[in-house]
């Protein structure tokens, strides 16, 4: 066999056992072999290498009847770390984490895109992230950006609520910090923080609802972002013909009647005021205060009209709704799905977000991690 082929192999099974360690949570070299089909003298020679490159360590030794206890392997998590930024038209989400999403570190911050440009934002709190004392001299391997927009293959090319169209940030930010940057729609990181560390299925939708609706899809385990990344624009769903008129340039799309924006927009008109919060809104409909239940009752409608379009073309096993409104509001979700007609959507359970902000964050740490480990699927236990 030639010298690259056996390289080559070696780089698989190398890889290949990385990828069962990480999914496995704790494994021996003997469960390794039997699992992957390898030989014990492959698997020594690869998990040796793992342990010298710190990615994976030794846990201790199983208990067993019979014979010599098997030393357990673990993935070190924390061999290196990650930064992962949600940025968002008026908030910017950052989280310092290893691999696994732990040990964490966490800002929120407020901004203006109409006063300050994002690059020098960036570069300031970037910076202060790198340098924070709870990173404790682990090395950062990445910086991953969740963008309320469209991404494809990391340029930005569609913003309908700051102006970030072809920002060149993956450009100025590698060239200042000499990292490698990935960029990602919000909605979709959202879908790989749901699937990474919550839900392990392999087709689940999440509506990630905000300024906008932005939707993350997984199809057989797989994030689909359509042919030029533009699959998931649900808030741009036209629901209303001639309806209210969408930055997008169309009119009656779906985020200009059951975001959080619109929602919240509809509590003050019918409270007669501007000032009220997202906070008050969920105070007012758990008094059953008559603004409260009606705004309510237009997100109820709305998102069910189209959540039922979404289990008609997707048949998902399952729908995460990241909102506040979902969050805070228990009996929301379950009212949601009562008001689908579909027989559909009797298979597909509808759930709210138990990770709500750092769901990107999160999807952040999964793209990151797997770009790094350079393995076809990153797949921790739950």
């Amino acid at each position: 066999m030639a010298a690259g082929s056996q390289e080559l192999i070696r780089d698989m099974n190398y890889r290949k056992i990385l990828e069962t360690i990480i999914r496995e949570g704790c494994i021996s070299r003997a469960d390794l072999a039997k699992m992957l089909g390898l030989t014990k003298a492959t698997v020594s020679s690869q998990v040796q290498a793992l342990l010298a490159d710190g990615l994976v360590e030794e846990t201790g030794s199983q208990h067993t009847s019979k014979g010599r206890r098997p030393i357990m392997l673990t993935f070190r998590g924390s061999h290196a770390h990650v930064l992962s930024l949600d940025i968002g038209p008026d908030t910017m989400n950052l989280l310092l984490s290893d691999l696994l999403g732990r040990h964490c570190y966490s800002r929120q911050l407020s901004w203006n895109p109409e006063a300050e440009p994002l690059l020098p934002i960036l570069y300031r709190t970037v910076e202060d992230m790198l340098t924070h004392p709870r990173q404790e001299n682990q090395q950062v391997i990445g910086i991953c950006l969740g963008i309320h927009g469209v991404v494809y293959e990391n340029e930005i090319l569609f913003t309908p609520y700051y102006d970030l169209e072809h920002a060149p940030l993956k450009q100025a930010l590698e060239e200042r910090f000499s990292l490698p940057v990935l960029i990602e729609n919000e909605a979709n990181l959202s879908a790989l923080g749901e699937k990474t560390f919550s839900f392990r299925v392999s087709n689940l939708v999440n509506i990630s609802v905000h300024s906008g609706i932005g939707l993350g899809i997984i199809m057989d385990g797989r994030l689909y972002t359509g042919a030029n990344g533009f699959a998931g624009e649900f808030g741009h769903t036209i629901v209303e013909p001639q309806g209210r008129p969408c930055p997008c340039g169309n009119l009656g799309c779906l985020e200009q009647y059951a975001s959080e924006t619109a929602i919240l927009r509809k509590y003050n008109q019918l409270k007669n005021t501007v000032h009220c919060t997202i906070d008050d809104l969920v105070t007012d409909y758990q008094k059953k205060e008559g603004a409260a239940l009606f705004a309510i009752q237009d997100f109820i409608t709305y998102m069910a009209m189209g959540i039922n379009n979404i289990v008609n073309i997707f048949n998902p096993q399952l729908i995460v709704i990241n909102s506040a409104l979902t969050a805070y509001l228990p009996d929301v979700t379950g009212r949601i799905y009562e008001r689908l007609r579909n027989r559909m959507s009797r298979e597909c359970r509808i759930v709210p977000s138990t990770l709500q902000d750092t769901a990107t964050l999160l999807g952040g740490v999964y793209l990151i991690s797997r770009n790094y480990l350079g393995i076809e699927e990153f797949c921790p236990p739950l």
